[in-house]
């Protein structure tokens, strides 16, 4: 049975590498798994879960950018590093946003909103506004991350804000009102991805350090031996599977569009409406 469940945590782990950068929705995405395909551990242990395996993906993005994102590389100039910490603070700059007003709604929405119900609402409407803002698309004036303004960046980071509505996807929004802003796909993906960052390491540590308390408090020991090698699956899976996926996103926005994705969002969502609404009905 734990070998049935470290396989599940495979698939959890393959999900959100996907998932986590293409504009799709990861947490939509391991709701809607987590309804098929549950892991045998508490309802606190999964919470946590779903967040911290998400660190493995961000994990890749510094593997693949690290160069861009090292202020003290020795192959930059002066100028060079100088860009690169003000990218950094463009970066801080936009999570800001997501910070005020999505931590303090995280346990409600954790509550309120984690239903595929929600998901499915979100899977359609985001992916209605992928086909639409495609089809009015005018050509991109900032083609270079260097090229974002503040201004930019903080109204970037506000389009972020609504992704604290499961099924929204983290880079669905900031992807979006990147492209609403004037930005090329391969600016708008990158900067989404370093968006990640930040916003992702701290939902991550918020949660797991919400776990523990709740572990040291009861006495208990953080993890058992099954669950520490469950998360560690989930975490390396993860992080190997977005190292793909992000090469495969960078590659495919310099050739097309996000229209891809738009359609597949409200397939899904359709489809997730059509089963739940069809179990629903078989169990009442």
């Amino acid at each position: 049975m734990f070998i049935l469940e470290l396989f599940k945590s495979l698939l959890f782990g393959v999900v959100e590498g996907i998932t986590e950068w293409l504009p799709i929705s990861s947490t939509g995405h391991l709701i809607l798994l987590d309804e098929c395909i549950q892991l045998r551990v508490s309802t606190e242990f999964m919470d946590m879960y779903r967040y911290v395996i998400q660190l493995g993906a961000i994990l890749a993005v510094l593997v693949l950018f690290f160069h861009k994102l090292n202020p003290f590389s020795p192959r930059k100039n002066t100028l060079q590093r100088t860009q690169t910490w003000t990218l950094w603070g463009k970066v801080v700059l936009a999570c800001i946003p997501s910070a005020v007003i999505g931590l303090p709604l995280n346990d409600w929405m954790d509550t309120h909103l984690m239903t595929p119900w929600v998901v499915a609402a979100a899977l359609i409407v985001y992916g209605v506004g992928f086909l639409v803002i495609e089809n009015r698309h005018a050509a991109p004036t900032l083609r270079r991350t260097d090229d974002l303004s503040w201004k930019i960046a903080l109204y970037i980071g506000l389009f972020q804000t609504l992704s604290i509505i499961p099924g929204t996807s983290r880079s669905g929004a900031t992807i979006l009102g990147a492209i609403l802003l004037g930005c090329a796909r391969p600016v708008a993906a990158e900067f989404s991805f370093f968006l990640a960052i930040p916003t992702m390491v701290g939902v991550s540590v918020l949660k797991l350090g919400s776990f523990s308390a709740k572990k040291l408090m009861a006495g208990q020991a953080l993890f058992t031996g099954e669950e520490a090698a469950i998360l560690l699956v989930g975490f390396v899976v993860s992080f190997l599977v977005s190292l793909l996926c992000i090469r495969f996103l960078m590659d495919f926005v310099k050739k097309h569009d996000f229209k891809p994705f738009g359609w597949y969002r409200i397939v899904l969502g359709v489809i997730v409406l059509l089963f739940f609404g069809a179990r629903a009905l078989l169990t009442a």
